[in-house]
């Protein structure tokens, strides 16, 4: 790594952590969603290059993302489905994310990267919800 991509990584790393420590709680999970779709293009990339191990280090950061990102910030007290579906729906993109490092299969990637960008807009479109902005909801 060139010292201008260090400095430049470096950089994404303060921008990164003072976006997370001023960020709301429907904010955050905005973040995860971008760093899920992030890992994802990542992993993309690798794949179409034939690197076999940044494929797998960023479909496996994309894993962590989803599974305890996402899915540890469920709430499962409301009362209603939509968190047990959600959390079967990242536990569906997990195995998928699987399948695509074990059997090169971009469009697995492809498939989940979809997923999370409908998740993603409709997180962002109840955004201006106090309901929402105040606490904790299934994401």
């Amino acid at each position: 790594m060139s010292a201008s991509d260090h400095a430049a990584k470096s950089y994404a790393d303060v921008g990164l952590e003072t976006a997370v420590a001023s960020a709301s709680p429907h904010q955050l999970i905005l973040l995860l969603f971008d760093g899920a779709l992030l890992a994802i293009a990542k992993a993309t990339n690798a794949m179409a290059q034939g690197q076999i191990a940044e494929k797998g280090e960023a479909i496996s950061k994309a894993i962590e993302i989803i599974t305890s990102g996402l899915g540890g910030s469920l709430d499962f007290t409301a009362g209603d489905m939509l968190a047990e579906r959600l959390a079967a729906l990242y536990d569906y993109m997990g195995k998928r994310l699987i399948h695509a490092n074990i059997h090169n299969d971009p469009a697995a990637l492809k498939e989940v990267s979809f997923l999370l960008g409908e998740l993603k807009s409709a997180w962002e479109a109840i955004g201006g919800d106090p309901a929402v902005v105040g606490g904790r909801v299934a994401a």
